[in-house]
């Protein structure tokens, strides 16, 4: 076997190995001396040699609580006449101290008493596959506990969607068959069936965000956002609600906040978020929202009333669909319960992270982050040697600013939808439309209406300088652009 082992073709085969070797002793060796293939540098770090200087050899790689197991195995292997072969999985540190999966699938050839004559293995590296195999566990209990989350949603579920249309049912048959009833008990059964009726629908639409979402059937589209005009729109739909209670709605955001987010999944955070702080506040009090910069990537914006807050009790089932609760505002106005638990959904799509500080009595606050836009800057410039030119010069001089440019008006203004820069710098002759038309097609919409123009021409004309201060546009410069007085007149406009 020895002889074998050396063979030049048998030695090529076992050196060509990747992440495995081999091992071999023999026992007609008075020596007992364990050759290993040169792969075992490939798989361990440690040459032959200096495997065979170590004081148990390639076991002295093992963990020393799994060494005497292995030898456990191979005493039993070696003695017995039953088995001829064993597998072993283990870890060993290799010579740079990480530490790493193997597979050990070992052999004995037996002298004809059934002696053990020599012992022969192949050792291969198999930490992808332990990597693999432990990643699928994890699906698996991760599946199972989802399975098992799932069957007690639905029962909740089911009971939350039953519960309110018996007593809808009721007061219809009420109203169907008791032809007597005065006008204000008619009006105050009618109310209730409306109001659980729009409280039914407020959860059944929920539920479908919250499974559209969890299924990936909902299409996250990311935009440039203004977060003060969002927020502002959002307050906007929630007027009546304060007003009726004599609540005072206070928002602190800086014009300049934009974040990248979809835009209806924001506003029904924003919409949510406020709606419980409405909902929670006593009559005469404050709501305020806040955003400012949380880190390079996020923005974070809080919710704050000073309302009647969360028992310790509830505290740990908000945002919980499995533990889905409801209670009444302080002027007895109802919820779904799940409302917060879409809100999370949301925010982690946008791999946002949403977090509260509540006392009883007190009031509550609401934390979450959404990705922060980064400022930019469109160039839309047809003639390619102006805009190397221009590019160059904006972004040595404005580093936290992206620059991106297009050759067209048509690409700018799918850009400008889609990013809504901080700066456009429009050059007026373009092909297809010039600036003018640009500005005409940007400026009907509430989006684009407030974005800062500085306009490059090759001809600047007092009835073109008319033109462009209907549009609020002033900042006009003629062609070859002075570079100094561009720099002055963005900065002016950024800062």
């Amino acid at each position: 076997m020895n002889e074998n082992l050396n063979s030049n073709l048998l030695r090529n085969i076992i050196n060509n190995l990747k992440n495995c070797f081999l091992w071999y002793m023999s026992y007609n060796d008075s020596e007992n001396k364990v050759y290993y293939s040169e792969t075992i540098k490939e798989v361990t770090g440690y040459s032959a040699e200096e495997i065979s200087g170590l004081t148990e050899k390639a076991l002295s790689l093992v963990n020393e609580s799994e060494r005497g197991l292995i030898k456990k195995k191979l005493k039993t292997l070696k003695s017995g006449t039953e088995k001829n072969s064993e597998e072993l999985i283990y870890k060993i540190t290799k010579k740079d101290n990480t530490e790493i999966w193997v597979r050990e699938n070992i052999f004995v050839e037996r002298n004809e008493d059934g002696s053990p004559a020599a012992l022969y293995a192949l050792v291969s590296n198999i930490s992808n596959i332990k990597e693999k195999e432990n990643e699928l566990l994890n699906k698996v209990e991760e599946l199972l506990a989802l399975n098992s989350s799932k069957d007690r949603f639905i029962s909740m579920l089911s009971h939350d969607l039953r519960a309110p249309f018996t007593s809808i049912l009721g007061f219809a048959e009420i109203l169907m068959n008791e032809p007597k009833l005065s006008e204000q008990e008619r009006l105050e059964y009618l109310t209730f069936i409306h109001e659980s009726s729009q409280n039914q629908l407020q959860l059944i639409n929920y539920l479908l965000d919250w499974t559209r979402l969890q299924t990936g059937r909902i299409k996250i589209d990311p935009i440039r956002l203004q977060l003060q005009t969002i927020v502002f729109n959002c307050v906007s739909s929630l007027t009546g609600n304060a007003i009726r209670k004599n609540i005072d709605i206070k928002v602190d955001i800086d014009e300049n906040l934009y974040i990248q987010a979809d835009e209806r999944l924001t506003i029904q955070v924003i919409t949510n978020l406020l709606n419980n702080a409405i909902k929670f506040s006593e009559n005469n009090t404050i709501v305020s929202v806040n955003a400012d910069i949380f880190n390079d990537k996020f923005i974070e914006v809080i919710v704050k009333d000073q309302g009647v807050g969360i028992s310790e009790d509830n505290k740990t089932k908000l945002f919980n669909i499995e533990n889905m609760f409801s209670t009444e505002g302080t002027k007895g106005e109802k919820g779904t319960g799940m409302g917060l638990s879409l809100v999370k959904e949301i925010i982690k799509k946008h791999n946002g992270e949403i977090w509260f500080y509540s006392e009883q009595g007190k009031g509550s606050e609401f934390h979450f982050t959404l990705p922060r836009s980064s400022n930019l800057i469109l160039l839309v410039e047809n003639k390619n040697d102006e805009k190397i030119i221009y590019e160059k010069l904006l972004a040595n001089r404005f580093t936290d600013y992206q620059v991106i440019s297009a050759p067209n008006a048509y690409e700018a203004i799918d850009i400008i939808y889609q990013k809504l820069p901080s700066l456009i710098i429009l050059s007026h002759e373009l092909p297809l439309m010039d600036g003018l038309q640009v500005l005409e097609f940007l400026r009907k919409d509430d989006k684009t209406f407030r974005i800062p123009f500085i306009v490059l021409t090759e001809s600047i004309s007092d009835s073109l300088v008319k033109e462009y201060k209907d549009y609020g546009i002033y900042n006009l410069i003629s062609k070859p652009v002075d570079e100094e007085l561009l720099l002055q007149q963005v900065e002016a406009e950024l800062f």
